[in-house]
């Protein structure tokens, strides 16, 4: 993928070449940086393992995996880190995340398409369900684009759902958002966001530690959520389910001393599960993009709203059941216990209603008001 307004990207030198030669090598990560801290630079370090130069202790085993990188592999990195836009930022980069180095498991390269300036600029995380609500995703969209417009750049990982909303909402702003992603950057994972992909690599920034090529591993996704968490101030989790991934970024949230949030949900919604158990355990209850600044810590006015939507006005004869539907998700059988009205002229006025922006259908047969 590449940005076609960016400038071209630097030739490549032997610094690059040996960087990107140590990002395909299958060392441990706090290996890696302690065998560069002895050789003193990558590309002695690659001399070294290829025999063309002495470093005193570098153990037979890194030796062999630096050594072993297949040439067709590392060609594949270079020719892309030869399109313009197309970016490797590694620890002695000046444009390198300041942020990584205060984590864990600190990666000694990345690969980026896009406004790298970003990675050093103030952000917030927004995460949730691959298989959010419509309501759900108006909020991320809405959270998103309050907050890029107080000046934080939205981290997230380009899922489906709740991620891909955040990204959508941010773009709109001058902060605008940063993608972590869990393959090679030549490919856009779901396919179904290469769009998004696309705009983001254009007016964001793109970011992952896998080299060109890497396929959608399932081991990658939690690599991924520990970025996503580290670039950011803090995390925030909308619509997540006990098992969402989402909770994986926000336990490495708390592991690495940042904010942990959640905006709460219905209690007869799965997809809020996740967010409330979040609650319960201390993260900070969420309600407004001015709750998430507080928590922060930043001192600004009021964040600007997002637009209100163009829904239309509620038809008078409409009423009785968006009343009845309420604030949770319900299904048909239960609107005709609370109004005693037939399930044809409930499915017909629900109808409407959906049509109007009033009401979003979800999976399972079941209904949500919007708002």
């Amino acid at each position: 993928m590449t940005s076609a307004g960016a400038t071209a990207a630097p030739a490549i030198d032997a610094r690059t070449h040996a960087w990107a030669t140590l990002a395909h090598c299958r060392l441990p990560q706090q290996d890696l940086v302690a065998l560069l801290r002895e050789a003193g630079d990558p590309a002695t370090l690659v001399a070294a393992a290829r025999g063309r130069a002495s470093c005193a202790s570098l153990p037979a085993a890194a030796r062999a995996a630096i050594a072993d990188v297949r040439d067709d592999a590392l060609a594949a990195t270079l020719a892309w880190l030869a399109e313009p836009s197309h970016r490797l930022v590694a620890l002695d980069d000046p444009d390198y995340p300041q942020a990584l180095f205060a984590v864990g498991d600190t990666p000694p390269a990345l690969f980026a398409i896009g406004r790298v300036a970003l990675f050093n600029a103030p952000a917030v995380a927004i995460v949730g369900s691959r298989q959010a609500t419509p309501q759900g995703k108006e909020d991320a969209t809405a959270f998103a684009r309050a907050l890029a417009a107080a000046g934080l750049t939205v981290v997230s990982g380009l899922a489906e759902g709740i991620d891909a909303a955040a990204h959508q909402g941010a773009l709109a702003e001058a902060a605008s958002t940063i993608a972590v992603v869990g393959t090679g950057l030549d490919r856009v994972y779901p396919a179904a966001n290469r769009r998004l992909a696309h705009a983001i690599a254009e007016r964001g920034l793109l970011v992952s530690e896998f080299v060109p090529g890497a396929p959608p591993e399932k081991w990658h996704f939690p690599r991924r959520n520990r970025l996503i968490s580290a670039l950011a101030r803090g995390v925030l989790v909308l619509e997540a389910g006990v098992s969402s991934g989402s909770l994986i970024t926000a336990r490495y949230a708390g592991d690495q001393g940042r904010s942990v949030m959640a905006v709460p949900g219905s209690i007869h919604s799965p997809l809020s599960k996740g967010c409330h158990r979040l609650i319960r355990e201390g993260a900070t209850l969420v309600e407004t993009a001015q709750d998430v600044l507080v928590e922060l810590g930043i001192t600004t006015a009021s964040p600007r709203a997002a637009p209100a939507g163009a829904a239309r006005a509620v038809e008078p004869s409409h009423a009785a059941l968006l009343a009845a539907i309420g604030e949770a998700p319900v299904d048909i059988d239960r609107l005709v216990a609370r109004t005693g009205l037939a399930v044809a002229t409930i499915a017909a006025q629900l109808t409407a209603m959906e049509i109007d922006g009033h009401v979003a259908a979800l999976p399972g047969g079941r209904w949500q008001r919007r708002h």
